[in-house]
């Protein structure tokens, strides 16, 4: 059985509160792409006595968190018997990009396995499992676009307002932790919201619709800021960082011809 989970961009995001339980909450426009791993599984040979587990293609770094792949298998197998599998995962979706591929990784999992062996998990339950493995992980099992608040698991279903459109995704292969992003954002509340502001025309998008994380990592990594920058230049109709990074995307009305100097950044290019 195989899966393609996707990746997704924030199209907007604040941090708008500390929480007391050491999160904050948000408000975000979860927006799936084109831009996907593939996941494949099988039964472990009878003989199996645990899970067995191969990842190829982009180098995951080396961390003490528990892939989210087998997170979600054992979250799963809390409530139904599932059997040892064989896992495959291939890595499309850069690490630490603001991309979500861990999450997606995660998610598509619990769908595709209560799908495959019939257990009949409602996606009530999926969402309920997705959000013990991390907090935009609920918004992957529906994967289409929503504005997205509390920890990112509170989400909103909204139309596909930029179907047509087209994007480019840049990668400047660095990493911005989520973590200490957090830690330097000043939490702030707006009048108006994401899902208001996505009606106005695009091109009044670049000073309307912000991501709060953009002054750390732009500091932290001006590379960053000058892919922004750069975007915009090409004609982009909007330009910004996704998640806490490090990926920039831009919105263009047509396929744009990119200049040399970014298009080694490239790492997905396609219509909305």
């Amino acid at each position: 059985m195989i899966t393609f989970p996707k990746a997704k961009i924030n199209f907007g995001l604040r941090i708008t509160r500390r929480r007391s339980d050491g999160y904050h909450d948000i408000e975000s426009i979860f927006y799936p792409i084109g831009l996907c791993d593939a996941l494949e599984f099988c039964r472990a040979d009878t003989a199996a006595t645990e899970d067995q587990m191969v990842v190829t293609g982009l180098e995951i770094p080396p961390s003490n968190d528990e892939n989210l792949v087998i997170k979600a298998l054992k979250i799963f197998r809390e409530s139904y018997p599932v059997p040892y599998l064989k896992i495959h995962l291939h890595k499309a979706i850069p690490c630490g990009g603001g991309l979500g591929g861990g999450s997606s990784d995660g998610s598509y999992f619990l769908k595709t396995i209560n799908r495959h062996f019939g257990f009949g998990a409602t996606d009530i339950d999926l969402k309920e499992m997705a959000i013990r493995i991390g907090s935009d992980c609920p918004f992957f099992i529906d994967s289409v676009p929503a504005l997205a608040k509390g920890r990112g698991e509170l989400l909103q279903p909204l139309p596909e307002f930029l179907k047509g459109m087209h994007i480019v995704l840049l990668h400047p292969k660095v990493a911005v932790s989520t973590k200490e992003a957090y830690k330097h954002c000043i939490p702030c509340e707006h009048e108006r919201s994401l899902s208001d502001l996505v009606k106005e025309k695009p091109s009044r998008w670049k000073d309307l619709v912000i991501n709060d994380f953009e002054d750390y990592a732009f500091k932290l990594h001006p590379r960053i800021g000058e892919l922004k920058k750069s975007l915009y230049h090409s004609g982009a109709l909007y330009s910004t960082m996704t998640g806490s990074g490090s990926a920039i995307y831009g919105i263009f009305a047509n396929p744009p011809s990119l200049p040399p100097t970014l298009s080694r950044y490239k790492i997905f290019e396609g219509e909305l």
